[in-house]
């Protein structure tokens, strides 16, 4: 087994390690609000604060596993989840609940170092997929929302979390003993990395993007047990067991969604996603029966796996040299997402006495990713063809219908020696050389109004006088109705 292999192994066990401790309060919940009397809103907040940590610490320990290793993070992070394991399992109040809670965040902060370290061992063909495959790693969280609450019916929600101990410690075991000390590592100072990328708008609308997938995601996994049990009076191990279905479709669908980012352009991917949600977020607003509700569930967590797959196929795609940094921004992003719709919906239930607006604030905010999307999957074709003109060998100079300079790449300059800006606003006249009679010219533009076309040896003038032979083919560039907007004219130096 190749080390890449067996770091994807390790890692995404990791993971699902990390995940499976990270969501104990909000899988427990019912349970736990049976020995400790706490109202709707100190629920909403002890399920949601394990994702404040969860969240922040995902930009640093990118930032890390970049300097020091997978291994050493994992680590660290499993020896230090064995404390609020502890806090929680002797927990008597929503003091002792939030403070445990605030450091099981750091299960969830784990993220980042997978998805910063694995794609270090594969190509760039393959990172949707192997970050796809590691972010199935979430499934921990179906784990716990089935498994936490048959324990605790069995032996009681303390021990239950007792139990969790060992699983801490044999990761943080195996990780020590079989983590990849060769790790190629990055030591650029943290300042230098951000100051790089934080002007770059791609970084915050991946983002934003990832803020809604991810946090639609989270925001469930924490609040739909006690969602399910409160409004639809399942028993607890049944909304624990839906639960469960639902963090595993979605789990499911990451890799796919991370095949498909490596196989087709992953905007088109987030189109389809954000359009799904948007759906799905307008049918949960109207607080539909039990099945319906199922539907809209499932709606999502289908399309927001999927969302979260191709989302950081494009993160290395933009940032290689930055990833450690960006995947933390990312994921960190992605965590908050999850925080803060459970307060929310709870808030808006007390004010209104129905969760609409909560739900239907998912489908706006996807509403308008949706748009943010097309207009990126626009853009990036135009950024293609500007690099295409930018690099091509042949000068070329774009005019408006009236022979007006619009642009020119930078073979124009080579060629000639002039400037875009030197030549913006005037018409292709300033290269003339006079080699050439009034009727050469009248003759270029009737072939230009006839067909659309012409080509041939011009004698034009450079910058400093000097004159030159060049093939020039120009073309009219119409619009559906046949009307002329520009000219292109391509030309190439010919000896004379």
């Amino acid at each position: 087994m190749n080390q890449g292999t067996k770091q994807l192994f390790l890692q995404t066990g990791s993971l699902i390690g990390g995940f499976m401790v990270w969501v104990l309060i909000s899988s427990l919940m019912p349970f736990i609000k049976v020995d400790i009397t706490l109202s709707s809103t100190q629920i909403a907040w002890a399920t949601a604060v394990p994702v404040i940590l969860g969240s922040l610490l995902r930009v640093p320990i990118g930032y890390w596993t970049n300097r020091f290793g997978a291994r050493k993070l994992f680590s660290i992070s499993f020896v230090l989840l064995m404390v609020p394991i502890a806090i929680i399992s002797y927990a008597n109040s929503m003091f002792m609940l939030i403070a445990g809670g605030f450091l099981l965040g750091i299960g969830g902060a784990i993220f980042s170092v997978g998805v910063t370290s694995l794609p270090k061992y594969y190509a760039k063909t393959k990172h949707g997929f192997i970050n796809g495959i590691y972010g199935a790693g979430n499934i921990g969280t179906a784990v716990t929302s089935f498994l936490a609450p048959a324990l605790a019916t069995e032996f009681g929600w303390r021990t239950t979390i007792q139990i969790y101990l060992i699983i801490v410690i044999i990761f943080a075991l195996l990780n020590f003993l079989f983590g990849d000390r060769e790790e190629q590592k990055v030591n650029l100072p943290l300042s230098e990395q951000i100051n790089k990328v934080y002007r770059n708008p791609k970084l915050w609308f991946l983002s934003l993007f990832y803020f809604i997938t991810f946090g639609a995601f989270v925001a469930f996994t924490i609040y739909l047990p006690s969602f399910l049990v409160n409004h639809f009076e399942l028993s607890k191990v049944d909304a624990g067991l839906r639960t469960a279905g639902f963090i595993a479709l979605a789990t499911l669908f990451r890799p796919v969604g991370g095949w498909l980012g490596d196989k087709v352009n992953p905007f088109m991917i987030l189109a389809t996603v954000f359009f799904s949600l948007t759906f799905a977020g307008f049918l949960l607003s109207f607080t539909p029966s039990l099945p319906i509700y199922s539907f809209g569930c499932l709606l999502v967590a289908f399309f927001a796996g999927i969302g979260n797959g191709a989302i950081f196929k494009l993160v290395p795609l933009y940032f290689s040299k930055q990833a450690g940094i960006v995947n933390g921004i990312v994921s960190a992003m992605g965590g908050l997402g999850g925080f803060f719709p459970p307060i929310i919906l709870t808030i808006l239930f007390n004010l209104t006495g129905h969760y609409a607006i909560g739900f239907m604030a998912l489908s706006e905010f996807s509403l308008a990713s949706l748009v943010i999307v097309v207009w990126l999957y626009y853009h990036e074709k135009l950024e293609i063809s500007a690099q295409i003109v930018n690099h091509a060998v042949d000068g070329i100079c774009v005019t408006d219908p009236n022979g007006i300079i619009q642009r020119v790449n930078p073979a124009f300059t080579k060629i000639t020696g002039f400037k875009q800006e030197e030549v913006v606003g005037k018409t292709p006249s300033v290269l003339q050389s006079g080699e050439h009679n009034n009727e050469f010219y009248k003759l270029m533009w009737a072939s230009l109004s006839s067909t659309g076309y012409w080509e041939g040896y011009v004698w034009n003038k450079r910058k400093n006088n000097e004159i030159y032979k060049e093939w020039l083919t120009i073309t009219a560039i119409k619009d559906d109705l046949g009307e002329t907007k520009n000219y292109l004219g391509m030309f190439k130096e010919e000896s004379a």
